[in-house]
């Protein structure tokens, strides 16, 4: 079922089937199917680490009145909807909910599960991806379509922090190190982040929100280090926005007081 999950298994709710309803002659691609209202995972990119299968929700709307005998679901796929590759390690789809039995309008919501673990799961996944929906139908059929809707699948990160000394007196330098890395796919371990900015971000005792007081890039081991001046107390957290291809993290807050 693609390159990156050859083991994708689909596991599906029970197919309603509306009055009325045809079945498809052998092996064809029936176009009385559309899918609308497709939304994965809350519009928000899809983070992987290197060891935890990561569960990804789904809704979608599903209008047909042909007989169908299994799905429907939506998935990540790259290259041709038919042909390309797919990602996806399991994909769980809900029964139908019935909108409008007389339209044969349905509701789905689904959970898709992608394993790191999956030998053909690597790198070069991260990225762009488009979205299709796909139903199978009697008889080898199937209605598969193209949503036009870009996902995001980025490899995860990572970020620590460590400010000193705590306590300090005020006006004193701050010393803040952290350290940014990034899920590799290839090995499963986490590596260290070479030439990310990251922002250093301060959190006043007695307030909610933090705010960016400057930003430093990572050198060659993914290492972080500046120094600020002591003026109250609060936390102190470093903070990578990711891009294209990685997730966005912020470190654990470390608070130090200042006398």
């Amino acid at each position: 079922m693609g390159k990156t999950m050859r083991s994708a298994v689909v596991a599906v709710g029970s197919a309603i089937v509306f009055t009325g309803v045809v079945a498809v002659p052998a092996g064809a691609v029936e176009g009385g199917v559309s899918f609308s209202r497709v939304a994965v995972n809350g519009g928000k990119p899809i983070v992987v680490g290197v060891k935890e299968e990561v569960e990804v929700p789904a809704v979608f709307r599903m209008t047909t009145k042909l007989k169908y005998r299994s799905g429907p679901t939506v998935f990540p796929y790259r290259g041709k909807t038919d042909r390309g590759d797919t990602l996806h390690s399991a994909v769980i789809t809900s029964d139908c909910k019935v909108v409008d039995r007389a339209k044969g309008i349905c509701d789905f919501e689904e959970w898709l599960y992608i394993d790191p673990r999956n030998l053909d799961f690597g790198n070069e996944d991260a990225g762009t991806w488009k979205t299709a929906a796909r139903v199978f139908l009697p008889h080898d059929g199937q209605d598969i379509d193209d949503m036009n809707l870009p996902l995001q699948v980025r490899r995860a990160t990572r970020v620590t922090a460590d400010a000193s000394p705590e306590p300090v007196a005020a006006g004193k330098t701050i010393t803040v190190t952290g350290r940014v890395t990034r899920a590799n796919w290839d090995t499963h371990t986490y590596q260290g982040y070479a030439g990310r900015t990251v922002s250093l971000q301060f959190k006043a005792a007695g307030t909610s929100s933090y705010t960016t007081v400057k930003k430093a890039t990572s050198n060659s081991t993914g290492a972080l280090k500046t120094t600020v001046k002591a003026t109250r107390p609060g936390t102190w957290r470093w903070t990578y926005y990711g891009n294209t291809t990685s997730g966005a993290k912020s470190s654990t807050g470390d608070y130090v007081a200042v006398r």
